[in-house]
């Protein structure tokens, strides 16, 4: 598959801000993930749909501790704060779960480019998977309330593990799909056949996706089929958010230019297939 940044300006990339944004919950959500809030005013009112922050889970005298890119998962600018959903798999977001309301940690963000959804389109479908379905999830607070219909699939290995599915309803989504492994349903033949079965009558202009390549590549098969451009929110390790460190190239050394970073040039690119 290729990936092609997307054209922008300025104006798509707010100016990030720094804060120690106060802790104001930070418990266990579903057996896998954690949800955690921050009063963050700043970044709340200028997130867009895709970009993410950098966490730092580090006390006074802990120690140096590397900052995590973590997607906005919901925001409130009316209400200041910031939600962000992350499962426990290592050191470091075990230190960012010992994290008590009260508490407050470095927060930079909001950052990298965010999704694209154009003037003209009148249906969007958006295709996540895990912790990737966080990168989609402020794309349904933007359209709605709104003429644009959106449609969701949500997946995971097992019911703990799917997320998401109740921000898409409460946003007005046409229609959302909850799929995941133990049943069968998320295999990625029977979603293809689901898809085309309920979308070929009126099919999206546009796809977004996020969370797994094997659906990444449905979603790019499906732009094809449907004539539907499709945008994709890459993962990568980061260790600085901002562009300096150059650890987030998405390609090998081609030549004398870099591949796009997915920090500064993404994480959002055109995705299509070769």
């Amino acid at each position: 598959m290729t990936l092609q940044p997307l054209e922008r300006t300025d104006e798509d990339r707010p100016a990030p801000a720094w804060c120690h944004a106060e802790v104001l919950v930070n418990r266990p959500l579903t057996e896998r993930y954690h949800h955690l809030r921050l009063a963050a005013p700043d970044v709340a009112a200028a997130a867009r749909a895709g970009q993410f922050v950098m966490l730092t889970a580090g006390r006074d005298g802990s120690g140096p501790v590397l900052p995590r890119p973590m997607a906005v998962y919901t925001r409130d600018a009316a209400a200041g704060v910031v939600d962000v959903l992350y499962a426990v798999v290592g050191q470091g977001t075990r230190a960012l779960a010992g994290f008590a309301p009260g508490e407050r940690m470095v927060v930079v963000g909001p950052l990298g480019r965010g999704f694209a959804i154009h003037p003209e389109t009148d249906r969007v479908l958006v295709v996540g998977r895990g912790i990737g379905t966080c990168s989609l999830t402020c794309v349904a607070q933007d359209l709605a309330p709104g003429p644009v219909e959106l449609h969701a699939v949500t997946s995971g290995r097992d019911p703990g593990s799917v997320i998401g599915a109740e921000v898409f309803r409460e946003h007005g989504a046409a229609s959302v799909r909850a799929v995941h492994d133990t049943d069968g349903s998320s295999d990625v033949a029977v979603l293809r056949a689901r898809l085309c079965g309920e979308l070929d009558g009126g099919p999206p202009q546009q796809i977004l996706t996020c969370g797994s390549e094997r659906l990444a590549r449905l979603c790019a098969e499906l732009g094809e089929r449907w004539g539907a451009s499709v945008q994709v929110s890459v993962e990568a390790h980061m260790a600085c958010g901002l562009g300096y460190c150059h650890g987030c190239s998405t390609g090998g050394p081609t030549g004398p230019e870099e591949s796009p970073l997915v920090c500064r040039d993404g994480p959002v690119f055109w995705l299509s297939l070769p």
